[in-house]
């Protein structure tokens, strides 16, 4: 959003309605890890995935309370930004950590935007040629940047529209996937405890979402009371959604094929219920989402960038330059995004953003800890939040270092270089050279 134009027009800072900041989250969550991260969490939990799911969206409720209560105590644009110097201080803590979790956005826009040129492909029978997917990958970015150069109203917008029909499609594949199931020979098969766990973390990065509506906070007129409402009401729907797809596609496909078919095994399910119509309507589904996630995500690390450059949460040396304003981030963010998006597979990219997003919301919620005097929050629920995101980034870490060691690499190779950047530009910064 940018600050310039709500100093001059102060109205138009109140411009995200409850119903659009929901829409925001659920945009942020329903993205490519539903419609292409089964077939890879299947390989891990078997048919109960669904399992694998819930035990995501609990997770995700412990996190999801101690941002709210954050979101209500600080309000701003710049969302777990401004968390993180609220509970460390400004400095190299707080500023690297914030580089680390901008890259985290980045990851996770880029895992969707993998996600819209999966279905793309499917969509036109798998036939397209390599050069014409990476056009589409950059294409798709590109056009959810310039929306939200358009301002966070129209985000809203956007996202409401596109999610509405996302979320009836869904609805619907599952009553015809329910209505055609059998529910008294339902498979069990495969997926140890280990396995289910494993499972969990690479789902998690579909309920990242939440974290987005933070962002908004700022615009919106109680934040106190519809930051929190926003936030749970979009959990709740997603895992719902999440818990009745999930279970329908196990019920309708054997497992072995869910895992052969892994980016888009959604669309071949739903084929089986409605013919090449429900394939159709699940594919278009699918881009919608990827988009929307795309969009929304964009829009908050754009947000987190601008905001903490403004504040000077990062060092003089980021916040002059790439980060200086919504311009500048929103082009460093999208180009940020294209890059990841072409080099990582999304199987890698999937897994990278759920290890950076537990990682991330472990930190977040430890410094709540530190003040939650102010926020009001309840510590024991606080440390239950930390337990469980390290013991899922534990589970999954694990498996990334055996299956797809270059992700584990990359991430630390980021983690490393957020403090290390962070570290040197302010020690440059005390320190100019002379002349």
């Amino acid at each position: 959003m940018n600050s310039d134009l709500l100093k001059r027009n102060p109205k138009q800072a109140k411009d995200i309605s409850l119903f659009s900041a929901t829409a925001l989250g659920i945009g942020g969550m329903m993205g490519a890890g539903l419609y292409s991260l089964l077939g890879l969490a299947s390989s891990h939990a078997g048919t109960h995935v669904p399992l694998a799911f819930l035990i995501g969206a609990i997770a995700a409720s412990f996190s999801v309370y101690s941002y709210a209560k954050l979101g209500a105590a600080y309000p701003s644009s710049g969302g777990a930004a401004t968390f993180t110097v609220m509970s460390f201080g400004p400095g190299i803590i707080s500023g690297s950590i914030n580089l680390f979790q901008y890259i985290a956005y980045l990851i996770a826009a880029a895992l969707y935007a993998a996600g819209f040129v999966e279905y793309t492909n499917t969509l036109f029978g798998g036939d397209l040629s390599p050069i014409l997917l990476k056009c589409i990958t950059a294409a798709i970015i590109l056009i959810c940047t310039f929306l939200n150069l358009l301002g966070p109203s129209l985000v809203g917008k956007a996202e409401t529209f596109a999610i509405g029909l996302v979320v009836i499609s869904l609805l619907v594949f599952s009553a015809m996937g329910f209505h055609h199931a059998d529910f008294k020979s339902y498979p069990m098969a495969g997926g140890s405890i280990e396995g289910i766990a494993v499972a969990a973390g690479i789902l998690y990065i579909n309920f990242q979402g939440f974290g987005v509506v933070t962002n908004s906070s700022s615009a919106m007129k109680s934040p106190q009371k519809e930051l929190p409402l926003a936030m749970f009401s979009a959990l709740i729907l997603v895992t719902i959604a999440y818990l009745a797809v999930s279970i329908a596609v196990v019920l309708l496909m054997p497992l072995s094929i869910i895992q052969t078919d892994n980016g888009h095994v959604l669309a071949d399910a739903a084929k089986l219920v409605a013919g090449q119509l429900g394939f159709i309507v699940i594919s278009i589904s699918a881009l919608l989402a990827c988009a929307a996630a795309v969009n929304a995500t964009i829009f908050a690390a754009s947000n987190i960038a601008a905001d903490v450059a403004k504040k000077k949460e990062v060092s003089s040396a980021l916040g002059n330059t790439v980060l200086k304003n919504n311009l500048h981030a929103l082009t460093f963010s999208s180009v940020g995004v294209i890059i990841l998006a072409l080099i990582f597979p999304l199987s890698e990219v999937g897994q990278m953003a759920s290890l950076a997003f537990l990682l991330v919301y472990a930190v977040i919620t430890y410094g709540h800890i530190r003040v939650h005097k102010q926020t009001g929050a309840n510590p024991k629920i606080l440390w239950c939040a930390i337990a469980i995101n390290l013991s899922l980034f534990t589970a999954l870490l694990m498996n990334t270092i055996k299956t797809a060691p270059s992700s584990a690499i990359a991430l630390l190779i980021a983690l490393v270089a957020s403090f290390g950047l962070e570290a040197f530009s302010r020690l440059k910064s005390k320190h100019p050279k002379l002349h």
